[in-house]
């Protein structure tokens, strides 16, 4: 993730001038800030299901590892180094200005979450990411490897949509439209949230299951009333969305009864659990 901007050259107004390589670094405060709290990168790592990655996140999040200097690694400082082309682009080719380029964001309802958008293109109310991948990975290997962080972003900043703006080596640019999906995010939510309190107790992290990454936004449509498994499935849709309005109202008002100093509320078949990081989990109740 860059958080350069391209400078124009003060003799000659049409001159963009590039940042040396010194400037696509992080600095200490932004490494000190992302310590803070969990980020969209951080995301990746948290649903990669590698219990190593997990661990050194961990780690640094602790404060007990050094995060790793990337300086030297090509493909990172290469996709830093080409993000605002990568901007310039995907306006060009779609039309759509982007906007909030390296503004950071936090989570109003869970401060620890939080994340630096690569833009965001205010005419669809959309995250924008920039990515720069080899020439011979594949659309979908792309978006589920970072799947995670683009939820993770729509969630933080309350979008409904994100756009992954890819280079693929040097011979095609693609820009995937992903909406947001609560159930996908709700997993993720979840995972961080053990993740964050495993931060703040000094308990090892369990890697979480990895979630199925949701598919990008479709183009075609097609008609499907002669197909009986979708009839099917449509009546019981219709006959249970008032008691799916239910279930997501009642989920709302035990929350809302949790007081601030309450770590588990149960009775009625239903409790309600709160983490270390605040996220409060509403679950059946066995005894």
């Amino acid at each position: 993730m860059s958080l350069i901007e391209l400078a124009v050259s003060p003799q000659n107004p049409e001159i963009v001038v590039w940042p040396t390589l010194g400037r696509l670094r992080l600095d200490d405060t932004v490494l000190s800030c992302r310590s803070e709290g969990i980020g969209g990168s951080d995301a990746n790592i948290i649903l990669s299901g590698d219990p190593e990655r997990i661990r050194k996140l961990w780690l640094e999040k602790r404060g007990e590892l050094e995060p790793k200097d990337l300086s030297n690694n090509l493909a990172v400082m290469l996709g830093c180094w080409t993000e605002p082309f990568n901007r310039m682009w995907f306006e060009q080719v779609t039309g759509r200005s982007v906007a909030r380029v390296g503004e950071g964001v936090q989570c109003q309802r869970h401060g620890w979450r939080r994340c630096t958008l690569d833009g965001f293109v205010e005419e669809a109310q959309a995250v924008w990411e920039a990515k720069h991948t080899n020439a011979f990975a594949s659309t979908d290997d792309v978006l589920e490897r970072y799947m995670p962080q683009l939820q993770h972003n729509m969630a933080v900043v309350g979008a409904e949509t994100a756009f992954l703006s890819v280079l693929f080596g040097n011979h095609k640019f693609e820009a995937v439209e992903v909406a947001a999906d609560w159930l996908y995010q709700l997993d993720l939510l979840e995972a961080e949230s053990d993740f964050w309190d495993c931060v703040l107790a000094g308990t090892e992290p369990v890697p979480a299951p990895v979630p199925a990454p949701p598919k990008p936004v479709g183009v075609r449509e097609v008609c499907l009333e002669g197909n009986n498994a979708w009839a099917v499935a449509a009546a019981d849709w219709l006959e249970s969305r008032v008691a799916a309005k239910t279930h997501a109202s009642a989920t709302k008002v035990l929350k809302e009864l949790v007081e601030d100093d309450v770590a588990r509320a149960f009775g009625h078949g239903v409790e309600a659990k709160r983490s270390r990081s605040g996220a409060i989990m509403v679950r059946e109740f066995v005894k």
